[in-house]
């Protein structure tokens, strides 16, 4: 990326005020459960999105999005959804900052100048709408002295994308932005939003993400069937088992007690997708344990059972997703691979040997490639800080 105050100077003829950094994020387990009340693993990494920014006093906010060479003006106040994407990551940020001040008199509302720019691969499921939500908040709350905390900010942003980019998802992605840490990886608690910190220690690992470099029409529709099905399947647990509250009270016994043979479910996968949500619940737990006994190998065998499970079970998966997890299956090199991601395309994330590292991305290529007619994007990554001042 280029130098953003640079850029920042050249858009409009004055220094910027504050530089904000804001990464992208990967999970390494803990897949649809965050909407069934189970827990995640994410971390924060090494690709981003920045943000330059200098307060203005005639009541417009001007963007200049770099990567794109475009620049919109709009009145700061009144600000309504925008025909233009990635300018409702910004406005909608905004929106979220005015409610909670709620006062039309307060200078946020005489507007800023902001430029952005950003090289988290666009599409591939490392967040990088939330990346910039999460800047333009953290430049704002610093820049206007907004005392806000990183938890306000991740439940705003998040509001954000439901009201201006009108995606209905979990917190996960943007408190993973804010909230990273260097070399670790955070379990959410998606029931109670408490995290906790693990070190990931890959003494001679690299975690390597390959692109699949599609996205299939059918991936919204089906999430929100998931959902459907995860809801009938916790409801007809509940008739015979009261005290069930969510996913979290529920054991794989009683999941088979209760679905499995039940005749009102025949000709659905209500027992399939709840048997894969508890199944995942539990193997997030064991995985943070494999991470705290430096035992890398048992975490990636849990990755890909995940993957397995999302694959015949949830059946979220495709066959580009499934192609390139199997290529890597029994590698002794790749000590674990699977989806990442809502699913029907994006991305795998695999932990592979540093010195295989070259080797196995030439041959998956090339396989992907034979089997597909596609080429495959790769990205290796770090585990990085969350979002902060540059």
């Amino acid at each position: 990326m280029q130098d953003i105050r640079v850029s920042f100077q050249q858009c409009f003829n004055r220094d910027a005020t504050l530089v904000v950094q804001s990464p992208g994020r990967i999970n390494l387990i803990g897949e649809h459960t965050d909407y069934n009340h189970g827990f995640v693993l994410p971390a924060a990494i090494d690709k981003c999105v920045e943000v330059a920014v200098a307060k203005r006093t005639d009541g417009t906010i001007h963007m200049h999005a770099l990567d794109l060479n475009e620049l919109v003006i709009l009145k700061a106040i009144a600000l309504q959804p925008h025909p233009t994407t990635w300018v409702n990551y910004i406005i909608g940020v905004v929106v979220q900052a005015q409610k909670y001040l709620a006062s039309a008199s307060h200078e946020l509302n005489n507007g800023f100048d902001i430029c952005l720019q950003g090289n988290i691969p666009i599409g591939a499921g490392l967040s990088s709408s939330a990346a910039v939500e999460c800047a333009v908040l953290f430049a704002l709350n610093e820049m206007y002295a907004l005392r806000l905390t990183k938890m306000q900010m991740a439940l705003m942003t998040q509001q954000s994308e439901h009201e201006f980019a009108g995606v209905k998802c979990g917190i996960m992605d943007m408190y993973a932005s804010l909230h990273g840490k260097k070399d670790q990886v955070m379990l959410l608690d998606c029931a109670n939003l408490e995290s906790s910190y693990y070190p990931l220690v890959l003494q001679g690992y690299q975690i390597v993400l390959f692109d699949t470099q599609i996205k299939h029409e059918l991936a919204s529709t089906e999430y929100n069937t998931r959902r459907l099905e995860c809801e009938k399947g916790i409801q007809l647990i509940q008739q015979k088992y009261p005290a069930v509250k969510t996913f979290r009270d529920v054991s794989a016994t009683q999941v088979a007690e209760c679905l499995q043979n039940n005749a009102s479910l025949e000709g659905t996968k209500v027992y399939e997708r709840c048997k894969y949500v508890v199944d995942e619940i539990q193997r997030v737990q064991l995985a943070v344990k494999d991470l705290l006994a430096g035992d890398i190998a048992a975490f990636g065998q849990k990755m890909f059972a995940t993957h397995q499970g999302l694959s015949e079970l949830y059946d979220v998966s495709c066959p580009e997703l499934d192609i390139l997890v199997n290529a890597v299956t029994g590698n002794p090199h790749v000590v674990g691979a699977r989806m990442m991601g809502g699913g029907f395309g994006g991305c795998t994330i695999n932990i592979i040997k540093e010195t295989e590292v070259d080797h196995i991305i030439n041959t998956v290529s090339t396989l992907y490639n034979q089997k597909t007619k596609r080429q495959l994007k790769v990205y290796p990554v770090q585990i990085e800080q969350g979002t902060h001042i540059k």
